[in-house]
């Protein structure tokens, strides 16, 4: 019989296909579909620094009138930082009684600020491990590489200091030396890296002469970055890797796992045909397992990385030789 389970931050998962946050993943309704389709865990919709940090200044703003008692203007603040957390706390809550799949909190972060104090709240809410989402956009010409990536390590100090339970981070492929990078990362003691992070991008509206969103939802051709990347890193990093963007099919699940990812996540592909995607990527990846005499995903799981693969130079090609010119 196939078996399509895997384990990921040391977490049992009955499939290697993981919701990644999203609107999809804001509610227990949705969530318990994703789980009558098999999904091997959710990641709860990030709950954003700035956004709990925003809301409390909106509050604070509208009792500008109560300038002469700083006490209520404080007691305001943190009644809305609290009220934005409760919130999310009560849907881990909801999804730990209504669901047995893992379900990963999520922090889209980007400084060690007080946030981290409500860390521990997530853990005690039942979230089985936080994904923190990180990203700083090395724009500042004024600001190190060794700077920028000292963050990353200052966030994850601090909240291990608070919480017990598995920490991963999503980031992006935007450092000066990714491999090393990451290298690093996982020494730190976190369960996982995600790789890599989905951002807003920029378009331009040429007949409004405006600057829109475009470029929302990943398409298969995404799938090559963190292709390329979970190959290489698979040998090297002291934790799990978790392949995003461009997990559009069964096929690129297939795909990713051979490459050496230990688990997926899939976002747009769930926007696009709705949550019984995840049914029919399972039945893909049990129909090619079945065609190719594996019982279980360990038995392939990294044949195809660096270390493994026939001809791992392939990774690390960057020029298209070959293909235009019929160099071997």
């Amino acid at each position: 019989m196939i078996n399509l389970s895997t384990t990921y931050l040391g977490l049992p998962l009955r499939s290697p296909i993981i919701a990644g946050s999203s609107g999809i993943t804001n509610n227990i309704r949705n969530i318990i579909e994703l789980d009558k389709q098999g999904v091997g865990a959710v990641v709860l919709k990030s709950l954003f620094e700035e956004q709990i940090l925003n809301e409390a200044s909106k509050t604070l703003h509208q009792g500008e009138g109560l300038g002469g008692y700083p006490e209520a203007l404080d007691y305001i603040g943190q009644y809305t930082r609290h009220n934005a957390l409760n919130e999310y706390l009560n849907l881990i809550r909801e999804c730990k009684k209504a669901v047995s799949m893992p379900i990963i909190a999520s922090i889209n972060c980007v400084s060690a600020s007080e946030w981290i104090q409500f860390a521990y709240s997530i853990q005690e809410a039942g979230a089985d491990a936080i994904e923190l989402n990180i990203f700083l956009l090395p724009s500042d010409p004024y600001r190190s590489a060794e700077d920028h990536e000292a963050v990353y390590f200052q966030i994850i100090d601090a909240i291990k200091s608070k919480i017990t339970i598995p920490i991963s981070i999503k980031i992006s492929p935007y450092f000066s030396g990714l491999a090393k990078t990451a290298i690093q990362l996982s020494w730190t003691g976190i369960k996982g890296i995600v790789l890599f992070n989905r951002f807003f991008s920029p378009d331009i509206d040429i007949e409004n002469e405006t600057v829109a969103s475009g470029f929302t939802f990943s398409n298969a051709a995404d799938i090559a970055m963190p292709l390329r990347w979970v190959a290489m890193l698979r040998p090297r990093v002291q934790c799990d890797l978790c392949a995003s963007s461009g997990v559009d099919s069964g096929e690129a699940v297939v795909k990713l796992l051979l490459a050496g990812a230990n688990a997926v996540q899939t976002t747009s592909a769930l926007y696009k045909h709705g949550t019984a995607e995840i049914g029919i990527m399972n039945n893909f990846l049990a129909d090619w397992m079945t065609r190719k005499g594996y019982q279980s995903i360990a038995e392939f799981n990294g044949k195809l990385s660096i270390e493994n693969a026939m001809n791992p130079a392939a990774y690390e090609r960057v020029q298209f030789m070959k293909h235009f010119a019929g160099i071997e």
